[in-house]
């Protein structure tokens, strides 16, 4: 059997044979995949390591040297070994912006303006090219099925959640947008309501609802997306629906309550901003699509069945934890080909190629706009809020201390209150949870953490 060695800089030995598996002390077996001429050691980071969750989310590459003894030749070669980790071990909160900053663009301009010199000097001289789908007003089919999966994702999001709410406490701000999911409220002065100087800054608990912890972003709704923009006199006449929705119609999604416009036939471009609808007279009259995929629906509040053991609680929030994390990848996946704008002043977003004309801006020096948006290119972020709370490391537990703050850590609310409920933390979200932090005990024990 090849067997090697490696040594540890915290005095601890481990075995390598083959194949196979590794032994510490106090640490369970860890599978391994070794080669005799591969240079890099590739470690299973689900399998044991229960001890050392810091050393397993850590994003520094270790380098540690390999010994590997062949029997029959009777030679001793080292190889190093590297451990390496996608996901860092902890990282920073999601910023805060005042309403007086504008929102930074996801691509800076310097480099969308080099882009755009360097394809305007690759296509010289070469002939024009047709648009491809959605801009010349047809479907990406191969992102028809994406779209159902988003909108169902969405209704079981929110009928999960209705039930969910009643086996695990969630509090909301009366004078603020913050929530906090856990037994009690946390003691943290954050609130920036009306009098909350009188108050220094304390929330005012009370219950919340599934919209306090998903945030609807609405948008008006499109039925020509390539037609004129909307001009400010119309803004109360166009209906308004969540983005995300939006978003879903318009890559193909039916709903016989939003009628929008289907094209069979690529636009006929007239100049850089005109264009005509070309003739569909001759083709056979369309034929209504049955989808494959049926629409789900909402449940009503009245008809809200809470779940009755933790079994079915537990299924029941890794069941919501997969419907979030299916909606916010395939809105991210279909935000690549259909465009979505958002105000870089306040969260007004509007899904088509180029922003509405309704001068509702309200953010900060917006009489110097005359109202209007400015308009930029939206992240999956502004479109599906995240709602970030406070992490609480044990329910069960003491409550969370102001003192011991900058121990704590965050998460989306939607994950957060699925971890209480007993589902599995997704590895994105390790690093802002700070689950390998260690908490002090009181405020003496923190102040003498370095």
């Amino acid at each position: 059997m090849d067997c090697g060695s490696l040594n540890f800089t915290h005095s601890a030995m481990v075995l390598l044979c083959g194949k196979g598996k590794f032994l510490t002390p106090k640490v369970g077996p860890l599978s391994a995949s070794f080669q005799k001429n591969a240079e890099h050691l590739k470690l299973s980071r689900h399998l044991g390591l229960g001890s050392l969750d810091s050393f397993q989310h850590s994003s520094i590459k270790i380098k540690l040297p390999l010994k590997y003894r062949s029997p029959s030749l009777n030679l001793c070669q080292s190889y190093p070994l590297v451990i390496r980790s996608e996901i860092p071990q902890n990282a920073d909160f999601p910023r805060y912006y005042s309403k007086k900053e504008k929102k930074p663009f996801p691509v800076p301009i310097v480099e969308l303006r080099r882009a755009a010199r360097e394809r305007v000097k690759k296509m010289k001289g070469q002939p024009k090219r047709p648009a491809p789908p959605p801009k010349n007003g047809l479907l990406v089919k191969r992102l028809i099925p994406v779209a159902y999966d988003v909108f169902n994702a969405r209704i079981t999001l929110i009928n999960n959640l209705k039930k969910l709410l009643k086996v695990v406490r969630v509090h909301a701000c009366s004078c603020c947008n913050e929530i906090h999911v856990g037994p009690v409220g946390h003691p943290f002065r954050s609130c920036r309501g009306p009098n909350a100087g009188f108050r220094k800054g304390l929330h005012v608990w009370t219950n919340a609802t599934v919209d306090d912890v998903v945030l609807e972003v609405e948008t008006y709704h499109l039925y020509d997306r390539l037609g004129k923009r909307i001009p400010h006199q119309e803004r109360f006449s166009i209906p308004r629906i969540p983005a995300v929705v939006e978003l879903c119609i318009q890559a193909g999604v039916n709903i016989p309550e939003f009628p929008t416009k289907r094209r069979r036939k690529p636009i006929i471009r007239t100049g850089r901003k005109e264009f005509v609808d070309a003739d569909e007279s001759e083709l056979p009259d369309p034929v209504p699509e049955v989808p494959k995929t049926p629409l789900l629906t909402e449940i009503p509040d009245s008809e809200i069945v809470a779940p009755s053991d933790e079994v079915d609680i537990a299924l029941l929030a890794e069941e919501t934890l997969q419907a979030w994390e299916k909606m916010r990848g395939g809105a991210s996946r279909l935000m690549k080909k259909y465009l979505v704008r958002v105000c870089g002043y306040c969260p007004e977003v509007h899904v088509g190629p180029s922003g509405h004309k309704a001068q509702n801006c309200g953010a900060h020096k917006h009489q110097q706009r005359n109202g209007q948006h400015g308009w930029q290119a939206a992240v999956l972020n502004d479109l599906i809020p995240p709602r970030y709370v406070w992490h609480v490391p044990d329910v069960n537990g003491p409550p969370l201390q102001r003192e011991l703050r900058n121990f704590y850590g965050q998460a989306p609310a939607v994950v957060e209150i699925c971890t209480q409920a007993g589902a599995v933390v997704p590895d994105e979200y390790k690093s802002t949870m700070r689950l390998d932090v260690g908490i002090p005990s009181d405020l003496r024990e923190a102040e003498l953490v370095v």
